[in-house]
């Protein structure tokens, strides 16, 4: 159990032991010459994992959905993705500023576009028109709770998407959390896309770095769009070496931080006031509505209430709304720790009873 219950994200987790001391000893050289050992074979190690030909290590995941972005489209063009996706919401419109395309905000469901909803929104020829450029999908789904579309799905979606001649992206910031979710193999989500994102600042634990995956020829051009951002990083293989330490220790471990959001939600799910969508709950994302009895419908204020009631009691959660709150489980979280938060939320909650 740790002194603060920190479940405001899991970018928030730090680097561990043995990644320091991989960091500390790592053999490093120039990457924007492409000399840097490390960088190499982190890349190497993380496209065979998805099954692409080659991988770029970036600062983020939202540079390397912007360079993935980029190096598939022309200015002009138009992205389709889901209007609750990372890309679209919390991006800062880098597609639009630096990539001169515009977004195609699809509502779905569940966070992910279904084949009919792709091929109604690919564009006709026609000279009015902005030409459909790239299909974003996004797996895990932050905004609709950790949920995971299955490979086939991304399969069915891609399939429209190459009979019209359009690339598909994969934004997978927390893709082995889906794999691990629905025991297949990360390679199984990526085969039908043509490029993939993942971070390895957020369940895995590094300190820093996302990787974009794809065939030899996207991530050369991938490459260029990085320099041009500001990206291109010197010796990094001291950020890589804690990555590949990630890549081999912490995958199958986020078993547990599944484990732990399941245990959170379902007490949630009991107390009066909030409410959780519990077939949402497939990974380590819980959130969860605020709608205290006798306040008006929307109203902010039980939301702070919870938050600030939680903070007092050293457990940190994260609204996302006017009466939405995000909790994300990961390394430095454990099940005393959710105890304690459950303990907390309980507390806070015991007089909201109608």
């Amino acid at each position: 159990m740790h002194d603060i219950v920190d479940l405001r994200s899991d970018t928030l987790t730090l680097p561990t032991p043995a990644m320091r001391e991989a960091m500390a000893g790592a053999e490093v050289g120039d990457d924007v010459w492409e000399e840097d050992p490390t960088v190499k074979r982190l890349e190497s190690m993380a496209a065979g994992r998805l099954g692409k030909d080659a991988g770029l290590l970036v600062t983020s995941g939202t540079q390397g959905n912007l360079v993935s972005v980029v190096a598939q489209t022309r200015a002009g063009q138009e992205i389709v993705l889901d209007a609750d996706c990372h890309i679209f919401n919390y991006e800062v419109g880098g597609a639009a500023v630096v990539g001169n395309v515009q977004t195609r905000p699809i509502k779905t469901t569940r966070g992910f576009l279904t084949p009919a909803q792709v091929r109604e929104a690919i564009r006709p020829a026609n000279i009015h028109l902005a030409v459909t450029g790239l299909v974003c999908i996004e797996n895990t789904h932050n905004r609709h709770g950790g949920t995971c579309c299955t490979p086939e799905e991304i399969a069915a979606v891609a399939e429209v998407a190459r009979a019209a001649g359009v690339p598909v992206h994969l934004d997978g910031a927390r893709l082995f959390n889906a794999a691990v979710a629905l025991g297949r193999p990360a390679s199984d989500f990526t085969r039908h896309v043509d490029s993939v994102t993942f971070c390895l600042s957020k369940g895995l634990g590094a300190p820093i770095g996302s990787l974009v995956c794809g065939s030899a020829d996207l991530v050369a051009r991938a490459r260029r769009v990085r320099k041009m951002l500001g990206g291109g990083m010197r010796q990094a293989g001291v950020i890589a070496a804690a990555g590949i330490v990630a890549l081999e220790t912490m995958v199958d471990r986020l078993a547990e931080d599944h484990r732990n959001a399941r245990m959170l939600a379902d007490a949630v799910a009991k107390m009066p006031g909030l409410s959780v969508d519990l077939a949402s709950v497939q990974t380590n994302i819980v959130i969860f509505r605020v709608e205290r009895p006798g306040d008006p419908p929307g109203s902010e204020e039980a939301t702070r209430a919870l938050v600030a009631g939680c903070a007092a009691r050293k457990v940190r959660v994260h609204s996302i709304g006017p009466t939405a709150i995000r909790c994300v489980t990961h390394k430095d979280v454990d099940a005393d720790d959710i105890a304690c938060a459950i303990e907390a939320l309980g507390e806070i909650t015991a007089g909201w009873k109608a």
